[in-house]
């Protein structure tokens, strides 16, 4: 580039010098509100079109801070095919009494009941040179939740406790809840978290977590993500807790059943576990019963499946739901803003 006879650079104008290559960055704020900067939105021109740095947006700093505590997993990933007949049945029956539940409800209600049923997998960790496990007696699910925040899609977390002796009908009513609150009403403490700087937030959430007595209310004892809403067949994600599970969408396959080929209704179901906490075995046997239990929803108790629609309906004042969702008498689902994980299931019609 030229330079002046005192060897100094001309003063700069608002247009890029002319020359070839990328131009100096336009550090005019995008936004005039925005004053930090930190936050400054830079536009460069590339050799295929002009480029913009910014800031990570702030919506996103507790899928930031989640993730940055994740380094310690040690992630083994398992997965099947569900036959879904028997939940679609069931499914289909309570759309006749005008009663809807998602697959998500089902999946959690059934997790639920098997981990109580494994408490080696029903378990966090915690700690490096002493390291220390704690089991729990009662299951709770963390649910993930696509949400709009201040114009940018996020992933926002809840967690709901006492899986092993809900009914689908106060399960269905809080996913409800928090899918249709707002983001200030339903996850206050991730937007509490935005606002606070990076280093903080970071050291927040890992302080709110190390207690391990504290980790069912704040991360659950597993976690369920479900992108079955869309065109994917499987993932695997990672929820921060021991056990977690991954829905996909439900497609007519081909089955072997009786000796005869025959298309059924399958999800692929994907386990991740921390190989820390449980071994290979015992999570391919959460697996295999979380599968098992699926696939004969609505079988009668002792026969393997989950109880009937009959035997799920609330009959009295302890378990109906009150009017926030939460089942009279019992404890309230607090939610969870500080744990995020793969975009998840908005519990849209037919998911």
């Amino acid at each position: 580039m030229a330079t002046t006879p005192g060897g100094t650079r001309p003063p700069t104008t608002g247009a890029a010098p002319s020359r070839t290559g990328p131009s100096r960055p336009d550090r005019s704020p995008t936004d005039p509100s925005s004053t930090d900067p930190r936050t400054v939105t830079m536009t460069t021109t590339g050799t295929n079109g002009p480029v913009t740095v910014a800031a990570l947006p702030r919506q996103r700093r507790h899928t930031l801070h989640f993730l940055s505590g994740l380094r310690q997993f040690a992630p083994v990933f398992l997965d099947t095919e569900v036959d879904m007949t028997e939940v679609l049945a069931h499914r289909d029956r309570a759309r006749q009494d005008g009663v809807r539940y998602s697959v998500v409800s089902y999946v959690l209600q059934t997790a639920g009941r098997v981990l109580v049923a494994h408490p080696e997998a029903n378990a966090a960790i915690r700690g490096r040179l002493r390291p220390r496990v704690a089991r729990y007696p009662s299951a709770a699910g963390k649910v993930a939740f696509d949400r709009t925040v201040q114009g940018h899609r996020v992933v926002l977390t809840a967690v709901l406790p006492d899986l092993e002796n809900a009914t689908l009908d106060r399960i269905q009513s809080e996913l409800e809840r928090y899918r249709d609150a707002e983001p200030a009403d339903g996850f206050p403490g991730a937007l509490a978290v935005h606002r606070l700087p990076v280093p903080l937030g970071r050291a927040l959430m890992r302080g709110a977590l190390r207690s391990l007595h504290r980790r069912p209310t704040l991360m659950g004892t597993f976690a369920v993500s479900s992108l079955g809403h869309r065109p994917v067949d499987g993932f695997a994600s990672l929820g921060g807790t021991t056990i977690t599970l991954g829905l996909g969408r439900i497609a007519p396959r081909p089955a072997a059943v009786a000796g005869q080929v025959l298309i059924r209704p399958t999800m692929r179901l994907t386990l991740t576990f921390d190989h820390r906490v449980v071994d290979g075995a015992e999570a391919a046997d959460v697996l295999g019963d979380l599968k098992d239990a699926l696939e004969h929803f609505g079988a009668p108790a002792g026969s393997g499946g989950t109880a009937d629609r009959d035997t799920d309906r609330d009959t009295d004042s302890t378990a109906r739901p009150a009017t926030n969702g939460t089942p009279s008498g019992g404890r309230p689902p607090r939610p969870v803003a500080l744990v995020p994980d793969q975009r998840a299931d908005r519990k849209r019609e037919g998911s």
